[in-house]
């Protein structure tokens, strides 16, 4: 009753106890109700002027001898008597006349403590030593008071001078390996060492047995002075990596194999491989490409812009997902309004430290700048046995298969004829996709279902027996951690990706065989100017060009007067006749790995 307490950032008096509830009346006029024990555990909660002591570690406790352990018991009702008046703390009786608050003040009482004391017997005792205990007691609370000294362990090197220490660490390091030192000659060089470093007769040396018992102290024990020394005959075993406590503290970059049909720009199958960032503590992915596996690791600045840039926040990335919606049927896993939702809450942050397997992403100084600029330590993944994959890359290889089987499952659908032939001509498989389809579905399947499949390796210290999912470890290390890791704003995505310097004609863009336009560009065609032009290697729906007023602007690419016919339905055409073929000629026809060598005719005449 009385009292004053911080409760939701405001000073309450408390006016009333009852049923278990704190009634309170705040400086404004407001009060309030609350149940006692939510008032205590609530964020912020303190009781002005009072100071909560932590309690005493009991194995610390433990190992105090019982004397000093009696002495800080007596310390403690002596201060208790101090504060309140009674040594054994409110409502333990009635105050002694002198230490009675109402009557004296603080430092009165603590004067006449110190008198008591003194009168006891005990060794300077002060006011001054009353308060000083005083203090330590609301600081540290009865560790506070416990004598310190019964807890020091023994030097190794006694009351040795530090300088004469470190002459000796100094000696031995010299000595080191030569098989006929000896202690006297260890010795004789620390004496020269101190004569050399602090002048002659500067420093006072210790006699020569505790001279020998420091050398003694301080060596090896596994390599005393006159023994070989020790080289490794074998390759140690690498220590793990540092354990990531917080979302985007570590991200390990690894790439694998993904074994699925792909067409390339030429027409022909190619080998596609996934690049991945892996965020180490949640096991979120922030970011993975497709890529042909023949042209090499993917830049470190498209995997930047990947991880660090939300897909929401990217220019013209609603329309691009609402494009490839559109586009052939494909065993969707959710929803157009649904996918938005759903990326919208898929994680992407700046990384602390970048973990390269095996320089999978193309780095060069100007990668090394922009990553100075973000704050990102790069760091190469720690050798491991020849043979050996690394956790990452472990971790991508499931992925990979797994969302293999979701490719082909979620494949182009065939019309009746053309499955009919593909059974007749056992070439199912030869239905290919392409890459940025493949792209999409991998996006799309990576939010939808990897983020919520639980991972053995997840788990959570109230739930040690069932796996969470990425989704779920990264929501709780953001509240373990206390902090949010921050993305980029949606404008750097194009700035971190491949630039080059292209003019704007009649007809717009022309870049890696494809025409890019947009309304933008009518103030700027067929002037001769060559503009900044950025474009995600392995992405072609679109580019971004930097215009004289400094900002990048989104062009998608342009379908022609006439509208190009799909490149699924193109697919799913020229896979047809190639199975068509092969069943007419009783399986027996010479073609192309993957079935692609009987093209479309309309495809040669220029319509894709």
């Amino acid at each position: 009753m009385g009292a004053q307490v911080t409760f939701e950032d405001r000073v309450w008096q408390v006016t009333g106890l009852a049923g278990g509830r704190v009634h309170m009346v705040a400086g404004d006029g407001d009060s309030a109700c609350v149940l006692a024990s939510a008032l205590v555990a609530a964020p912020g909660f303190a009781v002005i002027g009072a100071s909560a002591a932590p309690p005493v570690v009991p194995v610390l406790w433990e190992a105090v001898p019982l004397a000093a352990q009696e002495r800080a018991l007596a310390w403690l009702r002596h201060i208790r008597e101090v504060e309140t008046g009674l040594p054994g703390g409110p409502g333990s009786g009635t105050p002694r006349p002198e230490y009675n608050p109402q009557a004296f003040t603080l430092a009165q009482r603590e004067a006449s403590k110190a008198r008591e004391l003194a009168g006891l017997g005990w060794a300077r005792v002060s006011r001054t030593t009353v308060q000083r205990m005083r203090l330590v007691y609301g600081r540290q609370g009865l560790w506070g008071l416990v004598d310190k000294r019964h807890l020091r362990g023994p030097s190794p090197t006694g009351r040795a001078d530090e300088r004469v220490v470190a002459a000796v660490l100094e000696a031995l390091r010299r000595c080191r390996g030569r098989k006929k030192t000896t202690i006297r000659q260890v010795i004789e060089l620390t004496e020269q060492i101190v004569a050399d470093t602090h002048g002659p007769h500067q420093v006072r040396l210790p006699a020569r047995s505790s001279l020998y018992r420091l050398v003694k102290a301080l060596a090896d024990p596994a390599e005393p002075p006159g023994s070989a020394a020790r080289t490794a005959t074998a390759a140690g075993r690498a220590g793990g990596p540092p354990a990531a406590l917080r979302p985007a503290e570590r991200v390990q970059v690894a790439t694998a194999s993904l074994p699925v049909g792909v067409v390339g720009e030429d027409g022909m199958p190619v080998v596609v491989a996934v690049t991945a960032a892996l965020d180490q503590a949640s096991g979120c992915v922030l970011a993975a490409v497709l890529h042909p596996e023949q042209d090499g690791p993917v830049e470190l600045s498209v995997l930047l812009a990947e991880m660090a840039v939300p897909r929401p926040l990217r220019p013209g990335w609603p329309a691009l997902l609402e494009q490839a919606h559109a586009g052939v049927p494909v065993r969707r896993l959710m929803s157009l309004p649904d996918r938005i939702e759903a990326t919208a809450s898929r994680p992407a942050a700046v990384p602390e430290t970048l973990v390269l397997d095996r320089g999978p992403a193309g780095i060069t100084s100007a990668h090394l700048t922009v990553c100075e600029s973000l704050g990102i330590s790069l760091e190469p993944a720690p050798p491991r046995a020849a043979g050996a994959a690394s956790g990452a890359l472990r971790t991508l290889q499931v992925l990979a298969g797994l969302f293999t089987r979701h490719a082909v499952a979620a494949r182009p659908a065939l019309t009746a004829g053309q499955q009919d032939r593909a059974d007749e001509a056992d070439e199912a498989d030869g239905v290919y996709w392409s890459m940025p389809q493949l792209q999409d579905l991998l996006d799309e399947w990576i939010t939808g279902v990897w983020h919520h499949r639980s991972q053995e390796q997840l788990r959570h210290p109230l739930l040690p027996r069932a796996g969470l999912t990425p989704k779920e470890m990264w929501q709780v290390l953001l509240g373990a951690a206390g902090r949010v890791p921050l993305p980029l704003a949606g404008q750097a995505y194009g700035e971190l990706l491949p630039a080059r310097r292209c003019a704007v004609t009649e007809s717009g863009i022309r870049l890696g065989g494809r025409r890019y336009d947009d309304a933008c560009l009518d103030e700027h065609r067929g002037r001769g100017d060559r503009f900044e032009v950025h474009h995600h290697p392995h992405d072609p729906r679109q580019v971004f060009i930097r215009l004289p007023d400094g900002r990048l602007h989104a062009v998608p690419w342009a379908l022609g007067e006439h509208g190009l016919r799909p490149f699924d339905e193109l697919l799913r055409r020229r896979t047809g006749t190639v199975l068509a073929h092969r069943a007419a000629s009783g399986g027996t026809a010479a073609v192309e790995p993957g079935g692609l060598s009987v093209y479309d005719a309309e495809a040669e005449a220029g319509q894709w």
